[in-house]
C-alpha cells in the first residue's frame, strides 16, 4: 500500500509519468508487462499517471538527457535486485584506448551497481522523485512476489484516484472501430458509420 501511496502523492504534485526503471536486460518483458497492468488499470477518466518503462544503463543514452533535464513532470520507480545471479569479470582488451582499463578484473554486476547508484543520485538531485523497490533474487519465486506486489498495488492505486482499476473500456472503442473495418459480422452499422467519414 506505500507504493500505491506513494504513487499517489506523487500524482497529485503534478508527477504525471512514472517511469519503471531496471538494471537487468532480463526484465525488458517485465517493463512491458508493468505498462499494460498500470495503463489499463488506471489511465480512464481523465485520470492516471502513464506508465513508461526503462531499461538502464542502455536507455541514458536516450532517455538520460530529458530524465535529468527535462519537464519535472515525471518520478522513476528503480527495480533492483540484491543477490547476483552470475558473475563476469571484465577484462579489456590490453592496447584498447577507451579508457576503460581501470575496470579491469571488476565484476560487471558491481560495475552495474555503481552506474545505477550514481543514475540514482543524479536524478533524484535533478528533482526525479524516485522510489526504489528492492528484490531479493530474480528466481521464480521473486518474479511472482514482484508481479503480485504490482497488481496489488495497482488495485489500491486505481480506487486512490477514484476509479475502477478492473475494467479497460477505453481500449474497447478502438476494438469495435477495428472489427467494423474489417467486416466482423454484426459491425455493419458501425463499418457505414466509420466509412461515412472518409479517410483518417
Amino acid at each position: 500500500w506505500q507504493y500505491a501511496a506513494a504513487r499517489n502523492a506523487l500524482y497529485a504534485e503534478g508527477k504525471l509519468i512514472e517511469l519503471l526503471a531496471c538494471y537487468e536486460p532480463h526484465l525488458r518483458a517485465f517493463g512491458e508487462w508493468w505498462k499494460q497492468l498500470f495503463g489499463e488499470s488506471e489511465g480512464k477518466d481523465g485520470q492516471g499517471v502513464f506508465p513508461a518503462s526503462v531499461e538502464f544503463t542502455t536507455d541514458l543514452h536516450s532517455m538520460g538527457q530529458y530524465i535529468q533535464e527535462g519537464a519535472r513532470n515525471l518520478f522513476e520507480t528503480v527495480v533492483r535486485f540484491t543477490v547476483p545471479q552470475s558473475s563476469c569479470l571484465l577484462d579489456p582488451v590490453p592496447g584498447d584506448h577507451s579508457g576503460l582499463d581501470f575496470l579491469r578484473g571488476k565484476d560487471l554486476r558491481f560495475v552495474n551497481e555503481q552506474a545505477r547508484r550514481g543514475t540514482v543520485l543524479a536524478h533524484v538531485a535533478g528533482g526525479v522523485p524516485n522510489l526504489l523497490l528492492t528484490v531479493q533474487e530474480r528466481t521464480p519465486y521473486w518474479a511472482g512476489q514482484l508481479v503480485y506486489f504490482f497488481e496489488y498495488a495497482c488495485g489500491l492505486s486505481g480506487y486512490l484516484l477514484g476509479v475502477n482499476p478492473f475494467n479497460q473500456p477505453g481500449v474497447e472503442a478502438y476494438k469495435t472501430n477495428m472489427f467494423a473495418l474489417l467486416g466482423k459480422p454484426g459491425f455493419a452499422a458501425r463499418r457505414e458509420d466509420l466509412l461515412s467519414k472518409g479517410p483518417s
